[in-house]
């Protein structure tokens, strides 16, 4: 397996812990601010009237994209030559969820699923290039979700991002994706640069990465699946979105809905905010003030499908305890 260089780097401590300062800075400083414009006992009151079958509903759609998300995580590891099953690729996913919920930052989970993959893969570099190609794919489902969206509610002029935008976007990442898949040699001679700092080090992991690719571009059915099951995962969410928009009473449509949880995503994904929070809740505001929609209603869909994902996540801890070594035992 490849192996790993380690240096410590003197203050790198005390650097995170600022960035972590900053970042929950912004969040406190949003939220406070968001939260001064909100009428709170409207808040309350959409909150204790929710519907609870329709939050179940909201659960279980989330469930079933995470169960489509691991789906096609195992498609983009087959053609790589790597065995996991179906359940403990389900177990990884639920423990990164987790990870991605409760710490102070996105990739958390990544690491999981990396790591998670690393000793079947026999490579660090090959888990990490298919989490990688994983993510990429799913930004750009992502995007078409966001555009066909913006399209089928861009009649009535509330629509913050023009549908040609999007639809440029998912162009613009297909057209820069696909020499990499359609000439991994590219890739390789892109890279080559950087085996100044280590030659032997960066010259085999750039080899990694294309080999992968090439067993990508032999198999290419692979890559449609996994984007057709990507476009399906953030189909479902938008779905889960939806039911609790539903189950709060708030009237919004699908069409828009598939605009903002892309929109959202994105946002989130901006290394400002500790998980999102703040950003998240500002975006959603925005956009319902652009619906003509009150601040109460977004708050309460942004805030209420948050918690109902971190109650989800917490599933994740339980494998996550549950499949640690017990002390005493061989």
């Amino acid at each position: 397996m490849d192996s790993d260089v380690v240096t410590a780097r003197p203050h790198s401590r005390g650097r995170h812990l600022l960035v972590v300062a900053l970042k929950l800075l912004v969040s406190l400083g949003l939220l406070t601010l968001l939260f001064s414009h909100t009428d709170l006992s409207s808040l309350w009151r959409n909150v204790r009237h929710a519907s609870f079958p329709l939050a179940l509903t909201a659960l279980g759609l989330y469930l079933l994209q995470m169960l489509v998300a691991t789906w096609r995580w195992n498609v983009l590891l087959v053609p790589q030559g790597i065995e996991v099953g179906q359940r403990r690729l389900l177990s990884s996913y639920l423990v990164a969820t987790f990870f991605n919920n409760f710490l102070p930052s996105n990739i958390g989970g990544d690491v999981i699923r990396i790591r998670d993959t690393a000793g079947p893969a026999q490579s660090r570099t090959l888990a990490a290039t298919i989490v990688l190609i994983d993510r990429g794919i799913g930004l750009m489902a992502l995007v078409l979700v966001a555009a066909v969206g913006a399209t089928a509610a861009g009649g009535a002029g509330t629509v913050p991002v023009l549908p040609s935008w999007l639809w440029a976007g998912f162009l613009l990442a297909t057209l820069v994706s696909a020499p990499a898949i359609i000439a991994p040699a590219g890739v390789a001679r892109l890279l080559q640069p950087l085996t100044v700092f280590h030659p032997e080090w960066v010259g085999g992991r750039i080899t990694r990465i294309t080999d992968a690719l090439g067993r990508f571009r032999e198999r290419p059915a692979s890559l449609f699946n996994a984007f057709a099951g990507a476009v399906l995962v953030q189909a479902l969410l938008v779905l889960f979105y939806v039911a609790v928009a539903h189950s709060l009473n708030i009237p919004i449509s699908v069409s828009h809905m598939a605009v903002i949880v892309p929109i959202s995503f994105v946002v989130q994904m901006l290394p400002v905010s500790v998980n999102g929070f703040g950003v998240r809740e500002a975006t959603f505001s925005f956009y319902f003030s652009r619906l003509g929609l009150p601040i109460e209603s977004a708050m309460a869909l942004s805030l209420g499908s948050t918690a109902l994902v971190m109650l989800f996540s917490l599933s994740g801890a339980a494998v996550y305890v549950a499949r640690r070594p017990k002390p005493g035992l061989n």
